[in-house]
């Protein structure tokens, strides 16, 4: 199989699709794999490297997606990628569709074959495409909260940690799966004062179990929610619904109860955000200001460190493009319920209950044409 690595064209995103390690297990497999010249190198990976995996380079972005018949992406495609989309080709890339609209209305039209690594699930509430990326983005969202808590940054002045005599900040994280679990990490090894809410009751006595009580753990309900979100100096918002678009489960209310120079964090920006008032960002201008509070919404957090994010991605990716190169997406699909459930898009129709849903279109259940 043809399989065609673009450069990323979204604003400062500087991750790439696979690394030359990942590429010469393809070529070896028997698999071409058509390179745009300088796609790797925002990742550290030079057009030398791809070739001595065996990849070809090509020059324009518009080779690579007209030779490839699987074309691996990080990010979903933009608008002035939608004519380079072709029917019944395979894309597979982190899509987000619930809060891409216009993407889900081009994948169906032109008939792509769209498998978004945010909703592999081999199994029930398992994510391992998103796990890598969920990872960096919550520790990362603490680093970024706690440098804009810095007064010449408009934060209210709070050094997370504290010093000896002086109260530590607060830090609210709102929902207890990766993102948060990342995200708990860096604020405790900070020294801040944290709590954490979430809905599964086996996620908040693991976490309090593994961080010996000093963690404050809460069921998630709008009272909980509300009172700690009023008294955070820093608030992550790290939820999660599979394929479907975040709930607001912090209202605009609430963030106008919060202190002037506080901070916001809204990871779940890329599913639509479980802020009201979030709106995605990007790195080259990442925040906004609403009630006095700044709010972070980067829908690609993890495209600030790409060599990391490339290679965590790379490791797990790798795995479900070869058996996709080695298959086909009908045969790959049907050995593996965890790509079953990946396909969002497949000849015009939306296989995925719930990115039906939030495209408002009908759920026709995958049937390999």
């Amino acid at each position: 199989m043809n399989i065609g690595v673009p450069k990323e064209i979204k604003t400062q995103e500087f991750r790439v699709g696979l690394t030359p390690a990942g590429a010469k297990v393809l070529t070896d497999a028997g698999h071409q794999v058509l390179v745009e010249r300088s796609a790797g190198e925002g990742s550290g990976f030079t057009d030398l490297a791809y070739t001595d995996a065996g990849a070809e380079v090509v020059d324009t972005k518009e080779e690579v997606w007209a030779r490839g018949d699987m074309i691996v992406k990080v990010k979903e495609p933009i608008a002035p990628e939608f004519e380079l989309l072709r029917e019944h080709q395979l894309l597979f890339t982190y899509l987000h569709l619930a809060a891409a609209q216009e993407l889900g209305a081009a994948l169906i039209e032109r008939g792509v074959n769209a498998v978004a690594y945010e909703t592999i699930e081999p199994s029930p509430g398992t994510l391992p495409l998103l796990m890598p990326m969920s990872a960096v983005a919550g520790r990362m969202s603490v680093q970024a909260g706690a440098s804009l808590l810095e007064r010449e940054r408009g934060g209210k002045g709070i050094l997370l940690g504290g010093v000896p005599g002086v109260k530590c900040g607060r830090v609210t994280i709102v929902g207890g799966g990766i993102v948060g679990a990342n995200a708990l990490r860096i604020a405790m090894g900070l020294g801040a004062q944290v709590t954490v809410l979430d809905v599964n009751a086996s996620t908040l006595a693991y976490l309090d179990d593994i961080y010996g009580g000093r963690v404050e753990t809460l069921y998630s309900n709008p009272h909980t929610i509300a009172d700690s979100v009023a008294h955070a100096d820093l608030v992550i918002g790290a939820v999660l619904v599979t394929g479907a678009r975040a709930p607001h489960l912090i209202t605009k209310e609430m963030i106008a109860q919060m202190e002037s120079g506080s901070v916001i964090v809204d990871v779940s920006v890329d599913q639509g955000g479980c802020v009201e008032t979030s709106r995605p960002t990007t790195h080259a201008d990442p925040t906004f200001t609403v009630h006095d509070v700044i709010h972070y919404c980067v829908a690609n957090m993890p495209g600030a460190v790409p060599r990391t994010s490339t290679m965590a991605l790379t490791n797990a990716t790798l795995r479900y493009v070869k058996t996709l190169a080695d298959h086909g997406l009908e045969a790959a699909a049907g050995s593996d319920p965890g790509i079953m459930r990946g396909i969002n898009t497949y000849r015009g129709t939306v296989p995925h209950p719930a990115v039906a849903s939030a495209l408002n279109v009908a759920h026709v259940p995958f049937s390999p044409g």
